[in-house]
């Protein structure tokens, strides 16, 4: 089955499709902000030694059991443990279900890209805000209230899932093409970004708030655990891709390497974001007579709404810049976006030995169908709480759970003696006590406290009945992740 599975065109194709797996929307809208909160530059000691103590050598982890094996995550998780095949398919249902939310973020980006040449957002900070939240999404003030579909949302889920098609269903020497492109051109963007950033009035001001040190914050435990939680989510660890993505690899390819690379590039991708996002707020904090803070923000409210509200400021080309920085987005999420299908597709291809040609679509009609929910008025609240549970619980629980099998039930020694085999740069005993000691504490530890901080106090201020429906949504998904593993596979 190996000599006759799909291969990246070449090496390079491999780390640009890990490296635009890695590279999505937290990027941009995430890491500036957490970097700010969490003591400015003085957060960059916390997150590279995450970094090096448990983001590389999960990723050195996930390489190897992929490109050993030659199988997607059920399958590969099995040839390292007979009963470890469950483990693989919690991963694939998390990020399937991933997929769906995330392809309706993708959904807004393209609504905007589409406004961005009318600025049709409105011109006050006040109206983009009510463009956002009622013209596009029509939030419905609770997520226990769903209301109707909103057409625009469910139309740019539509192309989202088509463009996800179109770029895995040719296969994976194809797609090694396309990243060049998708992974290319935010680079580009972010350099012109960035440029453009630096020449506003006011941006030395926003980036004095992003990298001035505040280093009695590294006293605090929750800097530390953001830093592990950043370093986490933003390699895509857990979620399969990085497995099925390596199986697509002769076995004899170096490892070690690849996995340095690909989060180095990562890494630096986030960082160099900062100065697009810190400078842009530093000229509206000016423009607007406030100081940084109060126009600082992440996530969605970055996106959709305070750099809408910076664009339109621009003195010249606040169209082109608006453009510029939607189809940022939306180059940076359409990779990761098809990189979150892909393990879904290869591990039910090679559990059952089904036609690619017939899973994919079936696997994309399904996720656009799973989304519809998303598109409705209450959709964004439970965006927001998927994402949460997903990640918090489902994905950590994931990474916990594969350095427990890999470092105790198979031997870390002996997954690094193949490492080092088929590697330039060997790895010495220290991988060792990252994946069974480090990696696992930091994790677990993360898990517990997020839990507890749920039973005290819920989720974001929702009611409590989404954190136990939230807690529900994990417990379903490892059920179907057993009968998944049970179920006889048609595969020779």
């Amino acid at each position: 089955m190996a000599n006759d599975r799909e291969r990246w065109g070449s090496r390079s194709s491999f780390i640009f499709a890990a490296v635009g797996a890695a590279i999505g929307l937290g990027n941009v809208w995430r890491f500036p902000y957490i970097t700010y909160q969490n003591g400015g530059g003085a957060f960059l000691i916390p997150y590279f030694i995450a970094l090096i103590t448990a983001g590389i050598p999960l990723m050195i982890l996930e390489y190897a059991v992929g490109q050993k094996t030659q199988g997607a995550p059920p399958v590969a998780l099995k040839k390292i443990w007979k009963k470890a095949e469950w483990i693989g398919w919690f991963a694939v249902v998390l990020v399937f279900i991933l997929a769906t939310y995330y392809a309706t973020i993708m959904s807004w980006a393209v609504n905007y890209f589409y406004h961005s040449f009318t600025l049709a957002w409105g011109r006050t900070g006040g109206e983009i805000n009510a463009f956002f939240n009622q013209a596009l999404l029509g939030k419905s003030g609770s997520p226990g209230i769903l209301g109707g579909i909103q057409w625009p949302v469910l139309v740019g889920l539509a192309i989202t899932w088509i463009l996800i098609y179109l770029a895995l269903f040719k296969g994976v020497k194809t797609l090694g093409k396309i990243v060049y492109f998708t992974v290319g051109i935010p680079w580009l963007i972010l350099i012109i970004m960035v440029v453009r950033g630096l020449t506003l009035p006011g941006a030395v001001e926003g980036l004095n708030f992003y990298l001035t040190p505040d280093f009695s914050v590294l006293l605090q435990p929750k800097v530390w655990l953001a830093a592990y939680g950043q370093i986490f989510f933003t390699l895509s660890l857990a979620m399969g891709t990085l497995i099925v993505y390596a199986s697509y690899m002769p076995e004899d390819s170096d490892i070690s390497a690849n996995a340095f690379m690909t989060s180095l590039a990562n890494c630096g991708t986030s960082f160099f974001a900062g100065f697009a996002v810190f400078s842009t707020l530093g000229y509206l904090a000016q423009s607007m007579g406030v100081s940084v803070p109060e126009v600082t923000t992440s996530g969605l409210g970055l996106a959709f709404v305070t750099y809408p509200t910076a664009i339109n400021l621009l003195p010249v080309a606040s169209q082109l810049f608006g453009a510029l920085f939607f189809l940022l987005l939306l180059t940076l999420g359409i990779d990761s976006a098809f990189s979150q299908v892909e393990p879904v597709v290869g591990s039910v291809v090679d559990k059952w030995g089904l036609n690619k040609k017939w899973v994919l679509p079936s696997i994309c009609i399904l996720g656009f169908l799973v989304g519809i929910p998303y598109t409705t008025r209450g959709g964004f609240y439970w965006v927001d709480i998927m994402d949460h549970f997903v990640c918090t619980y489902g994905l950590t629980l994931v990474g916990f759970l594969e350095c427990i099998v890999i470092g105790y039930i198979f031997g870390a020694s002996e997954i690094r003696g193949y490492i080092n085999s088929v590697s330039d740069v060997r790895i010495g005993p220290w991988w060792d006590v990252f994946i069974k000691v480090i990696t696992p504490i930091v994790l677990g530890v993360s898990f517990v406290m997020q839990f507890i901080k749920l039973v005290q106090k819920g989720y974001s201020g929702y009611p409590m009945w989404t954190a136990f429906t939230g807690i529900g949504l994990v417990i379903v998904l490892i059920i179907i992740s057993f009968v998944f593993s049970t179920r006889k596979g048609g595969n020779p």
